[in-house]
């Protein structure tokens, strides 16, 4: 029997119960009543277009280039402003001000280049960031202005007066100065500037490359499997990994086709290291991971590989077993090719933990309306933070797609705290990633005596609502949700005096803290028992449910934690002193140390690593940001996840700060204590340890 029939059937049966139930359901707080609406389209033709975000500029593509040129005009009087002033916080203000200025519009661009559906916005946007960055690179090795702020520096009697931030944000923004080459002389500061540009082609090139699919003739395929790929004349076009396919040849040809060497590619990874390389020991760095972690938790390539080797040596024993459980069921899945392949570990771990613990996604789905999350996600900040998710409709062109959401940050004392736009459902030109942008980062105008408030966006890939059920999310889209708005909130609880360290401006290995922090509070029956409700009868989510969701995390979850570290030791290799020998060399000397799983002659997986752009040196980071936020949710929100103390104190010491202070600095506030590597890879390691308590409730239900 449909749903809709099941529904028609309760309702003639059973009305008096139905009033009840529906009443249950319906009645949403406006936030979830915003978010499980359907979306009317908006009729906006008699009203003025005011912009997109509400800048005035921006109702046509032809404004980016106004906003621009405004932008940059004001940053010549700004840069003469931080060029005379006398040294002190003024000379700071100054800085940050003319941060500001550019970032406000460099940042919306960078938005819009890659989400604006319309692709005169997008082309516009794009022009807009190429010209903002040639502009910050000669900003960053403007000797003048240079001078200006080293004065400061340099002066021990002006540094003693200068608050920690505002210390912090100097040394930060000569830190941008000396890793573009700014303290060598003209003809070295060339070769950096050079240098600089040539790795901005280098870095779009490789990440363009790094998703392009491959492709194979049809005949050498067999046919029976031609249907699993894209058909592309007389080839196969192979786009993506297939991991999921329950098809072991499937998984196998798409693993060797998609992963077989680009010659092209290869050689733009390795010029691409060798530049990355030689640009760090222009500017006094041993490495580029040496340049690239000043600053982090972390700190330095050392510390980075030390906790990787520790990691990967207290997981070992379990690490074999889940190995095993993997080789077993693949004999039992194929008795005449039993060998584990690189390509049978993500299908065969998904295998494993459906059969222990029956987590088909559709079983969850019902419970986690969008409109319910978003609801659940509002208890939780009103609860801990006081601070209230309120919809709020934007202005006309406000919004690039009638589909986006517009939220109002409010706390109950301090009012505004800003704005979250959620770009949540798939649109066909839209990048298929979860991702939050900051817009405008949060800062105190000396010039009007107002804090600029901070604004973001959200960026989902829901399925649209439908016109009999609203949008269902998988218990994965739920933590992705949970995950993303912690990053908003770090943005939004953050009262930084300056823009450059607003939110997640703040060192990678910390950033990502906040937000998987979040998917803790997603996975504990406290919190989700507050909204998780069935969209159609208003039952709750039972408990057992979710605790064997939480439990099937830990099945093969040393495997799954290694193939990580692998990735982030390759990383950290890459980015040491080069090697005569190949990225290819390398990467299959690390996966038989770091891994296990054979290597397949013939493949590249490193020319499919994508983050090597965004995350180079610092892949470590997920792995470092998990361990501290077990920390943080073992120590101080286990026993209680809604208290309003400890979350005022997480506020307090982690998340007000952005990066206007030293990582270990907030971790140690929040913990009351410094952490170590050891302490890092226990809780990791802790974390694989099964709950006893689930397998009591299963047994009993």
């Amino acid at each position: 029997m449909s749903a809709c029939k099941r529904l028609l059937y309760f309702t003639v049966k059973h009305r008096s119960l139905w009033t009840y139930v529906r009443r249950n359901v319906t009645t949403w707080s406006p936030v979830g009543a915003a978010f499980n609406a359907k979306p009317h389209r908006r009729l906006d033709l008699p009203k003025k277009h005011g912009g997109l975000f509400g800048v005035p500029e921006l109702n046509c593509p032809a404004g980016f280039q106004v906003a621009t040129k405004a932008a940059l005009e004001s940053t010549k009087l700004l840069v003469e402003k931080a060029c005379s002033c006398a040294p002190g916080v003024e000379t700071v203000a100054a800085f940050d001000q003319l941060s500001d200025g550019l970032c406000k519009v460099a940042d919306l661009a960078d938005f819009v280049k890659v989400a604006h559906p319309d692709p005169a916005f997008r082309e516009a946007a794009e022009r807009t960031c190429i010209e903002i960055g040639t502009v910050v690179e000669k900003l960053n090795t403007n000797v003048k202005l240079c001078k200006s702020l080293k004065n400061l520096l340099d002066n021990p009697d002006v540094v003693a007066q200068l608050d920690p931030d505002t210390r912090r944000v100097a040394e930060l923004f000569m830190f941008d100065f000396e890793i573009s080459g700014i303290h060598l002389d003209d003809k070295l500061r060339k070769e950096a500037v050079a240098l600089h540009v040539k790795l901005l082609d280098l870095n779009n090139e490789f990440l363009v490359g790094s998703h392009m699919p491959n492709r194979i003739a049809r005949s050498a395929i067999p046919e029976h499997l031609h249907l699993q790929f894209a058909n592309e004349g007389s080839f196969i076009q192979v786009g993506g990994l297939h991991a999921d396919s329950p098809d072991d040849l499937v998984r196998e040809i798409a693993y060797r086709i998609y992963l077989y060497p680009n010659a092209d590619l290869m050689e733009c990874l390795e010029e691409l290291l060798k530049c990355r390389y030689k640009l760090a020991k222009l500017v006094g760095y041993e490495s580029y991971s040496h340049r690239a972690l000043k600053g982090t938790m972390a700190k330095t390539p050392e510390t980075v590989m030390s906790f990787l080797q520790l990691l990967t040596d207290k997981l070992s024993e379990r690490t074999e077993k889940d190995f095993k459980m993997m080789r077993d069921m693949k004999k039992k899945l194929n008795p005449r090719n039993s060998e584990l392949m690189p390509w049978d570990h993500p299908f065969l771990s998904g295998v494993l933990r459906a059969e222990r613990y029956n987590i088909e996604p559709s079983l969850y789905s019902p419970y986690l309306s969008l409109g319910a999350c978003m609801e659940g996600l509002n208890n939780l900040f009103s609860q801990l933070y006081g601070v209230s998710l309120m919809s709020e409709p934007p202005s006309a062109g406000e919004v690039w797609s009638d589909d986006v959401r517009k939220l109002a940050v409010v706390h109950e004392t301090e009012g505004l705290l800003g704005y979250i736009y959620c770009d949540f459902f798939h649109r066909s030109d839209k990048p298929h990633q979860d991702c939050h942008f900051t817009i405008r980062g949060g800062r105190q105008c000396q010039e009007t005596g107002q804090y600029q408030l901070p604004v973001v966006v959200l960026m989902l890939s829901l399925p649209q609502p439908t016109k009999s059920a609203p949008t269902l999310l998988t218990p994965g889209m739920m933590e992705n949700l949970f995950h993303e708005m912690g990053h908003a909130m770090h943005s939004m609880l953050g009262r930084t005096r300056y823009q450059h360290v607003t939110g997640t401006r703040c060192a990678t290995d910390f950033a990502e803290v906040p937000s998987i922090l979040m998917e803790y509070f997603a996975t504990d029956y406290r919190v989700i028992s507050q909204f998780a409700r069935h969209y159609e009868t208003g039952q709750p989510l039972p408990e057992s449910m979710v605790a064997r969701l939480c439990e099937s995390k830990k099945v093969c979850g040393a495997a799954d934690t290694q193939l990580q570290i692998f990735y982030a030791v390759l990383d950290q290799i890459y980015h040491e002193k080069p090697q005569n020998r190949s990225t290819t060399e390398i990467l299959k000397e690390m996966q038989q140390k770091f891994y296990g799983l054979p290597y397949t002659p013939n493949t590249a997986w490193q020319l499919r690593f994508s983050h090597l752009i965004g995350y180079g040196a610092k892949y470590y980071s997920y792995l470092m940001s998990r361990a501290v936020a077990s920390m943080v949710w073992k120590q101080c929100f286990i026993q209680d996840p809604l208290n309003r103390d400890m979350g005022e104190r997480y506020r307090r010491e982690m998340l007000a700060h952005g990066g206007a202070k030293e990582p270990m600095l907030m971790v140690e506030g929040m913990l009351q204590r410094r952490p170590t590597i050891e302490d890092f890879v226990d809780a990791l390691v802790s974390e694989l340890n099964p709950n006893f308590e689930t397998f009591i409730m299963d047994s009993e239900n």
